[in-house]
């Protein structure tokens, strides 16, 4: 499999368009530049918008593009989870002067969270209490 593109630790920060595509990607796994054009249809840009972008997200590391085929397969380089916590992160610094309180708190203020959601914060919260003791426990 010959990939063009790198993983690289420091993969820069996706731009909206960038990202609408990475969701496709890891929505459906590795695939043509045809399918992930079609699955954004109705986005109102064209095939070399899309082709251009994925040629864009290769140089930059956000990609691997297999080019063992006549049709090339791109898929995402960084999961989507390893995305979120980066994304996060940035915006956790620059937004909330890095409160994590200040964050839960916009985040939860701005889209009412179901009652599955919220069971799930108060086991991570949970977790992370149980964790703490634990560490504080083991530092003298």
């Amino acid at each position: 499999m010959s990939s063009s593109g790198k993983v690289n630790k420091d993969v820069p920060k996706p731009t909206e368009a960038e990202l609408e595509l990475l969701r496709i990607l890891w929505e459906r796994g590795p695939d043509t530049v045809g399918a992930v054009h079609k699955a954004r249809e109705g986005q109102g840009t064209g095939y070399t918008t899309t082709l251009k972008l994925l040629q864009r997200m290769t140089e930059k590391g956000l990609v691997l593009r297999d080019e063992s085929q006549h049709a090339h397969v791109y898929r995402a380089a960084i999961t989507a989870e390893k995305t979120q916590r980066q994304l996060v992160r940035d915006l956790l610094q620059r937004a909330f002067g890095g409160s994590p309180l200040q964050l839960v708190v916009q985040a939860l203020s701005e889209k009412r969270a179901s009652a599955e959601d919220l069971s799930a914060i108060r086991q991570l919260l949970d977790e992370m209490e149980q964790k703490e003791d634990t560490n504080r426990k083991k530092t003298p």
